[in-house]
């Protein structure tokens, strides 16, 4: 038997709770539990209040998800590198 499929929604991470889940408000207008996904943990990828994510769900229970994808911010000046109060980016530390 195969799989079920899994729901995609686009939402808003409003809050970070305990053991590692976040309130994220879809699109939609609900307000859901989400959990960061394994490849997320394993690639340290970081997700804070106000990042825009897609979520996975299960059609069995739409209360619960798992944070698969956070959206790159597109504000100007936020990119890789912008640091604080937009000091150029620092260099490699060296090694001994």
């Amino acid at each position: 038997m195969a799989k079920e499929e899994l729901i995609q929604f686009e939402g808003l991470v409003t809050e970070i709770l305990p053991d590692a889940r976040y309130r994220v408000q879809l699109d939609a207008g609900h307000e859901i539990v989400a959990y960061t996904a394994g490849k997320m943990k394993k690639n340290r990828i970081k997700t804070l209040a106000g990042d825009r994510v897609t979520i996975e769900m299960s059609p069995y229970d739409l209360e619960k998800g798992r944070l698969i994808f956070r959206h790159k911010d597109e504000r100007p000046g936020a990119g890789p590198g912008a640091g604080a109060r937009g000091a150029p980016p620092r260099g490699q530390f060296r090694r001994r």
